[in-house]
């Protein structure tokens, strides 16, 4: 069995990939599995892309991501299986999965995570719109042997397309990554720590409870706000901490954290998200406090192993019981670990993954 994963990014660099494939592919060695990867980034152009300004560099790394792309079909005969995660190239129509299932007649693996489909930018302009092309997804859904799917709401929208769904939700290394036991973390006792961990794409979603933990740190001076991320938060708040996102500190730093929430809007897009947030927080002890959105609602079972907001008055209410409530903390934190490690960790899903590549 040998697999070409195409994928947008270096290899260990985007959560994306790490928690949806990266993570299996020893399960695949093990398997009797081959596998090559072929990122559109490179190292390089991971670094640059991100930056502001810096024009003429993003439009070589653009230039040489599509040269990579272009001597794929001349390799495709060594591979029974083409995983493709999210799309072959950031822009455009998909001109090489077409390639790929129609003219190769390989079997395509279609991988996504969020609502790729849509968009969470407003007021996006038309160029952008037409740039993206996002009707792709339908497309390659339609193409595609089988699709791998994050969650339900997801995989609904690849039903519409492929009767051959497959439901792989983004799943947790319990045993090596984030397994509390591992680390020693020396917490200070006269702090009770709220934290939230994302990319800065997402660190709008922090804004719809501003008010509360404004709120709450006038209420509880001893409450401390810490956010990891690969961007200074802009938040009005006193006792904030910005710890700069990182592969090796990510984890330390959220076990600092005794309580990790996940704000989000109640719009199509975020019905997309895969929890991921929540599934960290819950698998290192740490209770989780939500927004019932999407695939929250099926990770999160209110007062057992986590909290889901839908007010302000709720987000208030629940986070002062957490501040107030060592033993609670504690209780909720071992359920939710149990949560993840019984049904959103690569131990519980590795069959579910190996499956993709079966007949």
């Amino acid at each position: 069995m040998k697999i070409l994963f195409i994928v947008p990014y270096p290899i260990a660099k985007s959560p994306s990939q790490r928690f949806r494939f990266e993570q299996y592919f020893q399960t695949l060695t093990q398997n009797g599995g081959q596998y090559h990867v072929q990122s559109f980034l490179d190292n390089e152009g991971w670094a640059i892309l991100y930056q502001p300004g810096k024009g003429l560099q993003k439009f070589r790394v653009l230039v040489k991501g599509l040269f990579k792309r272009l001597i794929i079909p001349f390799h495709l005969h060594a591979y029974q299986f083409v995983f493709i995660h999210r799309e072959a190239a950031p822009f455009g129509p998909p001109v090489l999965e077409w390639i790929i299932a129609k003219i190769f007649r390989k079997k395509i693996i279609y991988d996504f995570d969020d609502a790729i489909w849509l968009t969470d930018r407003k007021n996006e302009s038309v160029w952008l719109r037409l740039i993206k092309w996002r009707s792709k997804v339908a497309s390659i859904c339609k193409w595609s042997y089988k699709v791998s799917a994050g969650n339900p709401y997801l995989c609904d929208f690849a039903r519409q397309y492929s009767q051959n769904v497959v439901l792989n939700p983004t799943t947790i290394d319990t045993e090596f990554l984030h397994n509390p036991s591992l680390f020693q973390v020396t917490r200070n006792p006269g702090k009770v720590v709220i934290g939230w961990t994302g990319s800065h794409s997402t660190l709008k979603y922090l804004a719809e409870i501003e008010p509360v933990l404004a709120a709450l740190e006038k209420k509880y001076p001893q409450m401390e706000m810490l956010v990891i991320a690969d961007k200074p938060p802009r938040l009005s708040l006193h006792n904030l901490r910005f710890l700069p996102w990182s592969f090796e500190a990510e984890i330390k730093g959220l076990l600092e954290a005794d309580i990790g929430i996940m704000p989000l809007p109640d719009d199509e897009w975020a019905k997309g998200k895969c929890g991921f947030k929540a599934l960290q927080y819950m698998a290192l002890e740490i209770p989780a406090v939500a927004s019932p959105v999407g695939v929250n609602t099926s990770i999160i079972h209110q007062v057992q192993n986590g909290f889901l907001c839908t007010s302000t008055e709720e987000w208030t209410t629940r986070l002062e019981l957490l501040i107030n409530n060592k033993e609670l903390r504690t209780q909720m934190g071992k359920a939710g670990r149990k949560t993840v490690i019984d049904h959103f960790s690569v131990v519980s899903n590795r069959a579910n993954f190996l499956s993709l590549f079966l007949k």
